[in-house]
């Protein structure tokens, strides 16, 4: 008995030791796991390998003819989570599959004015779900034209591209392309619609205006190439749009058919040259407009998408472009118009021949995604779309994918996206650029030091009032009046913010057409008893947005109806000491004659509307210049340099950075 207590105690004993020394080995394997972090790699520059070459003719020679008409078409896909079991997900998968769908654009849900963002991680799941349905890894693209700020929250709010023009750095943009891609790539999107390389040249354009780098052929040039090099560096597809122009229309082609004007010389001089340095700097695609171009396509019938002189002729065989052509979204009315004696299957089925036939290789955005693929596939099967052009699209298709990895890895490391997106750096960078490209226009060398003064005199901060009625104890101080589209949107709400930090007892009103008329008459009396006005109006491009009156198919993105009244009677009594800054359409002045002292962002992101308060109250200097002339007003190069005023005034800064993570200073 005694002998087995004593074995039973030492079995015991080693038993509890072998665990302690199992727990203590066991421990020590996971600690320095634990402490490990993996380090996120970005993906490398966009090149097609030997591999990729003969994974791409190898995988087209399996394929069948529904499989390559397949990879002709892109649709739209929500980057937003979706039960296995909801129709809206069962419909894309079934669409994915049942037409063989090479290729998809990610965006999110619109709700009126409004884009309902989504996070990060809910976009790179997204992706990689989409990815797990097709046999063949997707081309996902998206439009990421100010970084991923338009689809995604928690990422960096950079400005509009003449924002990046006012600053006359290309360096800017190349950065700006390297972030772009980094972060795209890190959620699964491979393709961006984007660098803008339409020459504004017209004023009066609804749907590009700040969309573009500028009026100076040159100078859109410089950025375009400084984007596509950033973009490819940082392994991500680029697209030059919208060929062969959109900057010389003043219509919207989501709405009606934009028309380009002027000759052959014209268009050489001014709308081409950006695209054929494009075309040199190795974009991977363009995208072909809906616009008519007279010059080169006499057919009024024809938009640039379908026509086989703009594309096939110019394009292709003058011009040289090798890459990618892919059309406009085919739901737009600048094309739907010229097929709407068909049915809507037909209709559309017509128009992706059509614009196969002009040159395109691929479909963007149907309207009819049956009636297209049916319609492709019927004119592959009589001849009209012969084998070989088939085949030779489809195989671009495949070397764009290859060239991007995905013939090796179509999945993101979700993991790794906490890593490469949302950097306070880039960040920084953004509100650096926003900063930079702040340009005073005119000045009556008042309104401005009346500020600067408000700011001396009010150090401190108060908490953020939303107004909308004015308070009668405020009138005699500060009024702000901002202008937008529509009051419930996120516009203005960070300039309030900011301003009021400042001038604690400022009065800021908001107003858009809905609210304009009634608030008129009060805006009048308080510009009366105020100190000072501000007027921050904010009027960027946005598709679809119609004008006043009886132009509305040809779009708008001025300040007309109730809010411009509203404007001209307030500068009438108070514009010697109003500031009225432009926060996205510098053209506006052009309108309102007597403003006096204009500022202009050329952006209305909340980036833009930080560093349109920090120049009106001297935080900052002032050192931007027009990239584009407004008539009656400025031309372009124009701009009024200021200095900061008071480098020792508080500055409250949203972008708090880490010893680790300074802003970074854009450099070639």
């Amino acid at each position: 008995m005694l002998l087995s207590v004593t074995f039973s105690i030492m079995l015991n004993r080693a038993t509890a030791l072998f665990l302690l020394l199992a727990q203590f080995s066991f421990t020590a394997n996971l600690e320095p796991v634990m402490k490990k972090e993996t380090i996120a790699v970005p993906a490398p520059p966009v090149r097609l390998t030997k591999d990729g070459e003969k994974w791409a003719a190898k995988t087209l020679k399996k394929m069948s003819m529904e499989e390559k008409i397949g990879q002709l078409i892109m649709v739209r896909a929500l980057a937003e989570f979706q039960n296995s079991e909801s129709p809206a997900y069962l419909e894309l998968r079934d669409q994915i599959r049942k037409y063989h769908i090479g290729s998809v654009v990610m965006t999110v849900r619109v709700d009126g004015p409004f884009l309902m963002r989504n996070q990060p991680y809910e976009a790179a799941m997204t992706t990689n779900r989409l990815q797990t349905i097709s046999d063949l890894p997707l081309l996902i693209a998206a439009d990421f034209e100010r970084g991923l700020s338009m689809r995604i929250n928690a990422t960096p709010q950079f400005p509009h591209a003449m924002a990046f023009g006012a600053t006359r750095k290309p360096e800017y943009e190349e950065a700006f392309a390297r972030i772009v891609a980094r972060e795209s790539r890190a959620i699964g999107v491979h393709w961006n619609f984007f660098p803008v390389t339409d020459v504004n040249s017209n004023p009066l354009n609804p749907i590009i205006n700040t969309r573009s780098f500028g009026e100076d052929p040159q100078a859109v040039g410089d950025f375009v190439t400084a984007y596509i090099r950033g973009s490819r560096e940082g392994g991500m597809l680029s697209t030059a749009k919208h060929f062969p122009g959109h900057g010389d229309t003043d219509t919207d082609s989501h709405l009606a058919v934009g028309r380009v004007g002027g000759d052959m010389a014209r268009l050489w001089s001014v709308e081409l040259p950006p695209f054929q340095r494009a075309i040199d700097a190795g974009v991977d695609s363009i995208m072909a407009a809906h616009v008519t171009v007279p010059a080169v396509e006499p057919d009024t019938n024809k938009v640039a998408s379908i026509s086989s002189r703009v594309i096939n002729g110019l394009l292709i065989s003058e011009m040289k472009f090798t890459g990618l052509v892919v059309t406009d979204a085919l739901d737009m009315r600048g094309l739907t118009n010229a097929y709407r004696h068909l049915s809507p299957a037909a209709a559309a089925g017509r128009a992706a021949v059509d614009a196969i036939l002009a040159g395109n290789d691929m479909c963007l955005m149907p309207s009819d995604l049956e009636g297209t693929y049916e319609g492709l596939l019927a004119a592959a099967r009589s001849g009209e779309i012969s084998m070989e052009a088939l085949d030779a699209r489809a195989l671009r298709i495949l070397q764009a994918k290859a060239s991007l990895g995905l013939n090796k890895e179509r999945f993101v490391d979700i993991d790794a996206v906490s890593q490469l997106v949302g950097r306070p750096a880039d960040m920084a960078l953004a509100q650096e650029i926003a900063d930079a490209a702040v340009t005073l226009v005119k000045d009556n060398h008042q309104a401005l030091g009346l500020f600067a003064a408000e700011r001396a005199a009010h150090p401190g901060t108060s908490t953020v009032r939303a107004t909308y009625e004015l308070d009668a104890e405020t009138v005699n101080h500060v009024l702000g009046i901002v202008l937008t589209d529509d009051v419930r949107s996120e516009m203005g709400r960070s300039f309030e913010r900011e301003f009021s930090a400042r001038v604690p007892e400022t009065n800021m009103m908001f107003v858009d057409s809905r609210n304009a008329g009634a608030l008129t008459d009060a805006a009048v009396k308080a510009a009366r008893s105020s100190r000072e006005v501000v007027i921050a109006a904010f009027a960027a491009p946005s598709a679809g947005r119609r004008a006043a009156g009886k132009d509305q198919e040809k779009g708008s993105v001025g300040l007309a109806g109730d809010s411009g009244v509203l404007l001209e009677k307030v500068l009438k009594v108070a514009s010697d000491k109003t500031v009225m800054i432009a926060l996205g359409n510098p053209y506006l002045a052009s309108d309102f004659p007597e403003v006096q002292t204009y500022l202009c962002t050329f952006s209305s992101v909340p980036s833009s509307e930080v560093a349109a308060v920090k120049a009106l109250f001297g935080e900052m200097p002032i050192r931007g210049r027009l990239p584009v002339s407004i008539p009656n007003v400025a031309q372009r190069g124009s701009g009024i340099d200021r200095n900061t005023l008071n480098s020792r005034m508080v500055r409250p800064n949203h972008f708090p950075q880490s010893r680790e993570a300074q802003p970074i200073r854009a450099t070639r």
